[in-house]
C-alpha cells in the first residue's frame, strides 16, 4: 500500500473541503487547512487535528506565501470554488464570467504550479480538482437533469474548463495521478440549490480522498463521478 504523510486542500475550512481535510487527517497525513481567513481556518484545523494555512486562491503573493511554508507536498487537492453567477450567456457579465474564472480555474492554475515543487518532492504525488458533474459537455447535451436553457454558464463552463486543465496536467506530469471529482449535488453553502440538498458532503469526500490515496498504478487524467465510475467530459 502507498505511504502519504502530507496534504493541502484549498478552501478547507466548510463544507466539502472540510469533510475532505478530516478523512485525510483520520487517514493519519498532516492536512494542511487552507482558508482565505486564517481565522476559520485555525477553527477547522483545530477541530481536524490539522494545520491552519492562509491561502487565497485568487492572489498570487497569498499563494506564494502558503507555498513557501509547505517544503514537502505529497497530495493536493484544489476543493475552492464559487457560484458567482447563475444565469445563461445572454443575462451574464463578463465579471461575473471573470470572477468565476479567477477562482474554479485560474485558482487552480496558480495553486497547483506554485505547489509543483512541493509535490516533485514527493515519490507519490496526487492532484484532485474538485469538479462538477454539471461540466461535463455530454451530459449536458444529452438532455436529462444536466441540460438546462443554457443557465449556470459562467460555473458550468469553469468546470468544463478545469476538467480539461485535469487532462492536460495528467498529460504533462505522467509521474503524478492528476484526476478530477463530480461530487454530486451536496448539501454546503455554494449557493440557494445547494444549501438545501440532501446530498451528505462526507459521501463526496470519501471520493475524493480514495483519489488522493491511489496507488501508482491507479487512473490519472480522468473525471470521475462520486460513485467510483468515469463521467464523460
Amino acid at each position: 500500500m502507498t505511504n502519504f504523510s502530507t496534504a493541502l486542500v484549498t478552501g478547507a475550512n466548510k463544507g466539502i473541503g472540510r469533510h475532505i481535510a478530516q478523512q485525510l487527517a483520520a487517514a493519519g497525513l498532516t492536512v494542511y487547512v487552507g482558508a482565505r481567513d486564517l481565522a476559520k481556518g485555525e477553527e477547522a484545523a483545530a477541530a481536524l487535528g490539522g494545520r491552519a494555512i492562509r491561502l487565497d486562491v485568487t492572489d498570487q503573493a497569498s499563494i506564494d506565501a502558503a507555498a513557501a511554508g509547505v517544503p514537502e507536498l505529497d497530495i493536493l487537492v484544489n476543493n475552492a470554488g464559487i457560484i458567482a453567477d447563475g444565469g445563461a450567456p445572454p443575462d451574464s457579465s463578463v465579471d461575473a464570467f471573470r470572477k468565476t474564472y479567477e477562482t474554479n480555474v485560474f485558482g487552480v492554475l496558480a495553486v497547483t504550479n506554485a505547489f509543483l515543487p512541493a509535490l516533485r518532492r514527493s515519490k507519490h504525488p496526487r492532484i484532485v480538482n474538485i469538479s462538477s458533474g454539471t461540466g461535463s459537455l455530454t451530459w449536458s447535451a444529452a438532455g436529462g437533469m444536466y441540460q438546462t436553457a443554457g443557465t449556470g454558464a459562467a460555473y458550468r463552463s469553469s468546470k468544463a474548463a478545469l476538467n480539461a486543465l485535469t487532462l492536460f496536467y495528467a498529460q504533462a506530469l505522467p509521474e503524478f495521478r492528476v484526476n478530477a471529482l463530480a461530487p454530486g449535488l451536496r448539501r454546503t453553502d455554494l449557493n440557494p440549490r445547494a444549501q438545501t440538498a440532501d446530498g451528505d458532503p462526507a459521501e463526496a469526500a470519501e471520493a475524493a480522498v480514495k483519489l488522493a490515496l491511489l496507488d501508482d498504478d491507479g487512473p490519472t487524467g480522468l473525471f470521475h463521478q462520486y460513485d467510483g465510475t468515469v463521467a464523460p467530459w
